[in-house]
């Protein structure tokens, strides 16, 4: 199991992730083809109350992480929601920051384009739940660039902290990583694989869990 001190600010999501049935414990099949014993649906903040919650974790990762940024970008779809709990969270608590969101099709009408929402200028954080591929990323890397601003970092809830899967193979870094390194992008997440087997490892009911995702950290990991 993992060792070291325990994030309280993790513990505290991931517990109110499980509790809110968004990450669940059984066999499910990843995009990349493998069977993962948990699963994280961040659809599944699907109320008031919920998403106020967990704009509220992700506004208390991202001051603490010391990322500097000036307006906030959500990736279609999932990302739409999140941003905009994170920018009301922000708000609420004296950072009132613009934001914006894109389309996956652009409009032909009305204000036209695939970028809605606030202008997209400065330094620009893009908001995500997890990054499988880091397909997201790229995209909304190119439509901030495109726009004349820069990207300046990714907010994510889990960083799932497993080698990417590329060409159908595995890679010897994650999608977290790839965004760091190779995109040169800080990446904050509320937490990670590592915070949810701390929450898991001292509660007898959850071992049979616990033992199933530490079996899946010690082959996909990094």
């Amino acid at each position: 199991m993992t060792a070291g001190a325990a994030d309280p600010l993790a513990q505290d999501f991931v517990r109110f992730a499980v509790e809110s049935g968004v990450l669940r414990f059984g066999e499910f099949k990843t995009k990349a083809g493998r069977v993962s014993p948990y699963f994280f649906n961040a659809g599944l903040f699907d109320d008031g109350a919920k998403l106020g919650t967990l704009g509220s974790f992700y506004a208390r990762r991202l001051l603490a992480s010391g990322i500097g940024f000036d307006m906030l970008f959500g990736p279609a779809y999932k990302g739409i929601t999140l941003v905009a709990a994170l920018a009301i969270e922000l708000a609420r608590l004296g950072r009132n920051v613009p934001f914006a969101y894109n389309r996956k099709e652009a409009k032909d009408h009305g204000e036209g384009g695939v970028v809605v929402g606030a202008a997209v200028r400065g330094r620009v954080l893009i908001v995500d739940d997890v990054i499988s591929a880091g397909t997201s990323v790229r995209e909304s890397i190119a439509l901030i660039r495109a726009a004349g601003a820069t990207p300046c970092g990714v907010a994510l809830a889990l960083d799932r902290q497993e080698r990417a899967a590329e060409n159908g193979r595995d890679a010897d870094h994650s999608a977290v990583q790839f965004v760091t390194r190779e995109l040169g992008l800080p990446v904050c997440a509320v937490a990670t694989l590592d915070d949810l087997l701390q929450y898991l490892a001292p509660d007898p009911s959850l071992q049979a869990s616990a033992t199933a995702v530490q079996a899946y950290r010690d082959r996909y990991g990094v």
